[in-house]
This record gives structure tokens, sequence and C-alpha cells, in this order.
């Protein structure tokens, strides 16, 4: 990798990171389409932006916790084992889906998710 691509990289990082710590986890709808600006396929994209979500949640978790913010530990001891299965099913699906569908799909849920924050 370039230098000019580090700095890239660099700055996805800390746009992926504030947007985790604003929107929970949100990161990954500007990580997943810069990555590719920089020539990953999306596949590696989509894994590349999946794989850095743990941390920046963990870490926007306990800023959020250190805070004030109450986090309902009944209702994340629900979704944790049901998430871990919707991921594991949701990996498994995307290797075996191709790259233009992915972008297709991943397009449809941005404007989805655009349209119902507009709507409110």
């Amino acid at each position: 990798m370039k230098v000019k691509d580090n700095i890239k990289v660099g700055l996805l990082g800390i746009i992926s990171g504030f947007l985790n710590g604003l929107f929970g986890s949100g990161g990954g709808v500007a990580v997943v389409p810069l990555l590719q600006n920089l020539k990953i396929e999306p596949i590696k994209a989509h894994a590349t932006s999946v794989a850095i979500i743990l941390p920046l949640t963990i870490f926007s978790a306990v800023s959020y916790y250190i805070s004030g913010v109450k986090i309902n530990i009944y209702e994340l001891m629900i979704l944790i084992p049901f998430g871990l299965v919707g991921a594991f099913i949701g990996a498994k699906i995307l290797s075996k889906i191709n790259n233009k569908l992915i972008q297709r799909i991943f397009a449809i849920l941005i404007i989805i998710s655009g349209f119902r924050m507009i709507i409110g």
C-alpha cells in the first residue's frame, strides 16, 4: 500500500470510529464504499468493515457507559445469542453472493435507511 493509501485508510478509520460512536456501528456505511474506492473488492470491503465493528463498538459502549448512559443488560443478553446466529448466517451467505449483487443489496439498504431517517 502506498503512503497516500495509508493516509486514506487512517482517515477512513477516523470517519468509521466517529460514525460508530455517533450512530452505533454505522461506520460500515462509510467504510465499505471507501474501501472499494481503494480498489478492494466488495466482499473483502464488507469483511473488513465487519472486522473493525467489534473493537469500535466496545469502545463506544464503554464511552456511553462512562458518560452515564444505562445499558439494558437483560435485552443485551437476549440480543447477543440471536445476533451471533444472524452474523454467522449473513457471513455464510455473503461468501456465496457475487460482488455486483452485494453492491446492489448494500445500496438498497442504504437508501431504505436514509429514507427512514428522513421520514423519522
